[in-house]
């Protein structure tokens, strides 16, 4: 009896669909190889949506387009921010001659999208107040400069710059004009251990399981629900362990907020479990190769990462200033430099981090005999 080789066309479409299913996900670098051909401003909307990810350690022009969506579904003025910040530190990256590949891996573009968002969260003229744009372009310009300079430095750890221009700058620029200037004014910060107004006491359940996905979109400055799940959405598509970490964090820096007795609206808005999110996601599987050690090491690096917050922010807003993701940033620092033996084998270097599942199957190859040792 003849029978055909052909595989069934259930399994061809399967396979396609699998296909398709891992080219858009993790560092989508077969797209990345494509993109080196083509003409300067094509390549510079890729390297621009890639810097978009960035800022929640995603690597990947699609979650970069539908993190851009979520912001302009929760405020067009805040995602014109942004991308205005990006494009002001992605170009002066390229004018003042920074490594191409970091450029095009959007490393010189997340740091002035972030500064730009929180000036225009923090700045009490309200939407479409166009003085801000001024500001905006300097700050973020000035991002590419810190970032520059603090490269070398922490390139001899093996540290990454991270978020340590943003929050350096946002700081600056916050101290700098104030809350009562003529042209930029702006809210001051409220830390969490002031009271609220209302004088009840209790807490409504609905609001805190809303909290942790919000406290994912914190991390962009958003405080609504949709934006904050399609952002969730971003993340999964590039990797689903950083967004199981990043939801896992997220619920633990509302408990941490919880056992501290933070006003509600702080647990609320996700305020108090973005750093949380960030520290729990850069040790679970980012930094470190993902296991059951290092997926208790995030726990913990959460944890800290949501205490550290309270804390700085309970002495910087006496002054009316955010804390920011100093927390975080400091946390993951701290975590990137412990040289515990059990931990030291599953510490990935700077210049190989991939998504978590990358980092994952490359784990055999870096790992042994590797000459390029991974303790700092």
């Amino acid at each position: 009896m003849w029978s055909s080789d052909k595989p069934p066309r259930s399994d061809s479409m399967r396979r396609r669909i699998i296909t398709s299913i891992l080219y858009c996900s993790g560092d989508m670098t077969q797209l990345h190889k494509h993109m080196q051909k083509q003409p300067f401003p094509v390549q510079l909307v890729e390297w621009s949506l890639r810097g978009v990810a960035r800022v929640i350690l995603a690597n990947n022009p699609l979650s970069g387009a539908l993190i851009l969506g979520a912001l302009l579904m929760a405020s067009p003025w805040q995602a014109l921010l942004g991308v205005l910040g990006l494009l002001a530190s992605t170009l002066t990256a390229i004018i003042i001659g920074q490594d191409s590949e970091e450029v095009a891996g959007g490393l010189h573009g997340f740091n002035g999208m972030l500064v730009a968002l929180l000036i225009g969260v923090f700045s009490s003229a309200g939407d479409w107040y166009w003085w801000l744009l001024l500001p905006v372009c300097l700050t973020a310009a000035t991002c590419t400069f810190l970032f520059s300079g603090l490269a070398p430095l922490l390139d001899r750890w093996d540290l990454p710059v991270s978020v340590f221009p943003f929050n350096m700058m946002i700081l600056m620029y916050l101290s700098c004009t104030g809350t009562d200037n003529a042209f930029f004014p702006h809210h001051p910060a409220l830390p969490p251990g002031a009271p609220e107004h209302s004088n009840s006491t209790q807490l409504d359940i609905s609001q805190l399981l809303q909290g942790v996905p919000l406290g994912v979109g914190q991390i962009y400055a958003c405080g609504e629900l949709w934006p904050s799940v399609l952002i969730l959405a971003a993340v999964f598509i590039y990797s689903p362990l950083l967004c199981a970490h990043a939801l896992l964090g997220s619920g633990v820096g509302m408990l941490a907020g919880l056992s501290v007795a933070v006003r509600p609206s702080s647990l609320y808005s996700g305020l108090s479990g973005f750093n949380g999110a960030l520290g729990c996601m850069a040790v679970g599987g980012l930094f470190f190769t993902f296991s059951w050690r290092t997926h208790l090491f995030s726990i913990a690096s959460a944890f800290l990462s949501a205490y550290s917050d309270i804390a700085l922010s309970n002495l910087l807003g006496k002054m009316g200033l955010p804390a920011c993701s100093w927390a975080a940033t400091l946390t993951a620092t701290l975590m990137l430099l412990l040289t515990a033996r059990n931990l030291s084998s599953y510490r990935i270097p700077i210049d190989r981090v991939a998504s978590p599942e990358q980092n994952l199957r490359a784990h055999s190859h870096w790992t042994g005999g590797n000459t390029d040792s991974t303790d700092v």
